[in-house]
């Protein structure tokens, strides 16, 4: 596109136009600090919610084995049972992975894989819970309450972490017990 040159009439309009206006003077700039990065409220909720599971006691098969492979043994089972989960006696029948999940919908999603669980007379498991990688400061969230959850639970009757090929610290093996058949009316 070609331009031509502003007509002297053009010139004389847009001197008119801008007669009354004063030059900017750049030696005042006023900087204001950036806001805050904005924390959504629901993180701030399960963050404090964590906190305060967090805070109460872990069952006590959970605090004699030491060391830090999560495990949890029914009281009255032989010790066999959780060294059986742990070699992999049983095949892990079905999973439910909790990525991306948070805790209330972590809590609810469980609950039902256990019910389905039973009711197909399903006894090994696999709950995917995450190392946390990919939550605030990296650590683990749902790691520490999958494990509380299923201790309170009266159909499990054993985890342990699974091995490595089956995810190792990002995920526990679950034994529960077997489902008692249904008398026919």
């Amino acid at each position: 596109m070609i331009r031509r040159a502003p007509s002297e009439d053009e010139r004389t309009l847009f001197r008119a136009a801008i007669s009354g206006a004063k030059p900017l003077t750049h030696d005042k700039v006023h900087h204001e600090p950036p806001p805050p990065p904005a924390v959504p409220k629901q993180r701030r909720r399960d963050e404090a919610a964590a906190l305060i599971e967090s805070l109460q006691p872990a069952p006590l098969d959970l605090r004699l084995e030491g060391g830090d492979e999560p495990v949890f043994l029914r009281p009255g089972l032989a010790r066999a049972v959780l060294r059986d989960l742990r070699r992999g006696r049983w095949v892990t029948q079905d999973q439910l992975d909790l990525h991306g999940a948070t805790r209330d919908e972590a809590r609810l999603l469980l609950a039902d894989f256990l019910a389905h669980a039973l009711r197909r007379g399903l006894r090994c498991l696999r709950v995917v819970h995450g190392k946390g990688l990919g939550s605030p400061g990296r650590e683990p969230v749902l790691k520490g309450l999958v494990r509380n959850w299923l201790a309170q639970r009266e159909e499990v009757l054993a985890y342990c972490q699974a091995r490595a090929a089956e995810g190792g610290a990002g995920a526990l093996m679950v034994l529960l017990r077997g489902s008692r058949p249904r008398m026919r009316e």
